[in-house]
């Protein structure tokens, strides 16, 4: 059971981290595509810097999941080691439980921003589900697209937050805990 859990969650990293690769190679090719065809040609895309900026925010927000996962978020590890270690490390999880709060408001507020989100891109194309099947649209894109990154992020955030408590937890019991510092420099 647990060598499945683990695959999973290696799954999942692996998932998110090629995604933020993708969104990071269209982020730079989006960019590199409107200077060219803005200066070279005299012809800029309508829809190249929305895309840019679209690309930057869910990069962002899928690698928010990330940091919460790997422990890289903000910490207070300069005062997590002036304190014993059984003190730092319940420190280290109400933190965690904080930020899994925080993903909890994400997916609340940005399922009810997602649902109630009016207007439409105007210069972007996208595909819809109709009929049973996916169909395309010539043009203007629902916004509501653009920030259903945040209850998914919310979502990614809270699993990757209680995957991190209950890790550290098992260490703890198991005498194997070590904080985030000492796994990076394999101590």
């Amino acid at each position: 059971m647990i060598s499945l859990i683990r695959f999973i969650d290696t799954a999942v990293k692996k998932t998110l981290t090629a995604f933020c690769a993708i969104l990071l190679l269209m982020m730079v090719s989006f960019t590199v595509y409107s200077v060219v065809m803005r200066y070279v040609f005299k012809n800029p895309p309508i829809w190249g810097d929305l895309l840019t900026v679209l690309s930057n925010i869910w990069l962002v927000f899928f690698a928010l999941a990330l940091t919460v996962r790997d422990k890289d978020h903000i910490a207070l590890d300069l005062i997590y080691d002036w304190l014993p270690r059984k003190a730092a490390f319940f420190i280290q999880q109400f933190w965690t439980a904080v930020i899994f709060c925080l993903g909890l408001v994400m997916i609340i507020y940005g399922l009810e921003a997602v649902a109630t989100m009016g207007g439409k891109y105007w210069e972007m194309w996208y595909f819809a589900w109709e009929d049973g099947g996916i169909v395309f649209k010539p043009n203007y894109m629902p916004k509501k697209y653009a920030i259903a990154i945040v209850p998914i992020s919310g979502f990614l955030v809270c699993v990757a937050a209680v995957a991190s408590i209950v890790e550290d937890c098992l260490r703890l019991k198991a005498g194997t805990y070590k904080q985030s510092k000492e796994l990076e420099a394999g101590e």
